[in-house]
């Protein structure tokens, strides 16, 4: 592969803080080289407009607060599967030749894409009939991306959620309640691990583990000595709704808070964060990490490289091929060192591995 000239950058999937960091390390690392840098808005679906939907990017426009700025300038999304696009007529057609046409169209020599394990299974797919080299930046709060320890934008998401224990810690003492505090995380448990420990809770319930219900009372009653006292619950969003509650219209927050004040007979109640996770200035980790896996991305196309996501391991940035990414979401490991730490704290982190 002869080295790039003209490169686009795209960020794609959900959002997140610290986007704008990586496209602005990018886009000054590559400026230095000399090549020239376009945006695509809007992740694939800039592409499938008519002229596709693109901005020049260069280091005198992406200067100053972009570091601090939340959210990505070049905007994202999660809809419009390029493979089964829908049509006005509700049908849907393969229109992944046009995404590819449109890069190819624009003389685009590689991409540079930001995104989760999703994201990196479809620019895969999506570039491979072309081969257009490519290499891949993690992020999603999730933190849920296999092969990297870190990804942009988990670190916002939980300082955030950690600040909102922080301010229930205050309201469960004033009242002697249970609070629940439900954060994202639809398969697995990082923020509400991370978060729980940072902001003092008692307990944890994440996804990948087995929980009881009549386990977890019994926990907060020994905790509180048996009498109403502050405790906080931390609930990832994707934990599997317990047998004796189906309310499909409530939350699963609302469901774990009526049933430990069911079982507990202490009031209890439940904040759901939502996508407040999302949004906001970006902590000075998920600049640094942004801004560090930016350069790391010019330098591997630099070299030729194609296929490769770059990677928080070990306390540095690596590289990895990207089909040890494309494989799904990697998991909170029952033996880590966040849940061996969150044991040895006394927290209720669940019965062991989900079935």
């Amino acid at each position: 592969m002869t080295k790039p000239k003209k490169i686009g950058i795209l960020t794609s999937g959900g959002d997140c803080a610290g986007l704008n960091a990586v496209i602005r390390a990018a886009t000054e690392a590559a400026v230095g080289r000399g090549w020239e840098v376009v945006g695509l808005r809007n992740g694939h679906l800039g592409l499938l407009n008519t002229p596709p939907d693109v901005v020049p990017l260069n280091a005198d426009n992406l200067r100053g607060d972009m570091l601090r700025a939340g959210g990505t300038i070049l905007g994202t999304t999660t809809k419009g599967d390029p493979f089964a696009y829908p049509g006005p007529d509700g049908k849907k057609t393969d229109r992944s030749g046009d995404v590819l046409a449109a890069i190819q169209g624009l003389g685009i020599e590689a991409l540079v894409v930001i995104g989760g394990d999703g994201s990196m299974r479809l620019f895969d797919r999506l570039l491979s009939p072309g081969n257009i080299p490519w290499v891949g930046v993690p992020k999603t709060i999730d933190n849920d991306v296999p092969g990297t320890e870190f990804a942009v934008g988990f670190f916002t998401a939980v300082e955030i959620a950690g600040q909102a224990l922080d301010r229930l810690a205050t309201t469960a003492a004033s009242h002697r309640r249970i609070m629940v505090l439900e954060v994202m995380g639809r398969d697995s448990g990082y923020i509400a691990l991370f978060a729980g420990i940072a902001g003092g809770a008692d307990v944890i319930l994440m996804p990948e583990f087995a929980y009881d219900l009549d386990a977890v009372a019994a926990h907060v009653r020994r905790v509180t000595h048996d009498r109403p006292s502050p405790v906080l619950v931390v609930v990832a969003e994707g934990l599997k709704r317990p047998a004796s509650e189906r309310r499909e219209k409530s939350s699963i927050g609302d469901a774990i808070s009526a049933e430990l004040q069911k079982r507990t007979g202490f009031d209890s109640r439940c904040t759901v964060l939502g996508h407040l996770q999302r949004g906001g200035t970006p902590v000075m980790f998920d600049r640094i990490l942004g801004s560090a896996f930016g350069a790391r991305a010019i330098s591997l196309l630099a070299a030729g490289e194609n296929r490769r996501m770059v990677a928080w391991r070990g306390g540095r940035v690596s590289d990895i091929p990207t089909t040890d990414v494309t494989s799904g979401p990697s998991f909170v490991g029952a033996d880590s060192q966040m849940m061996r730490t969150a044991r040895r704290l006394g927290i209720y982190v669940g019965e062991g591995p989900a079935a």
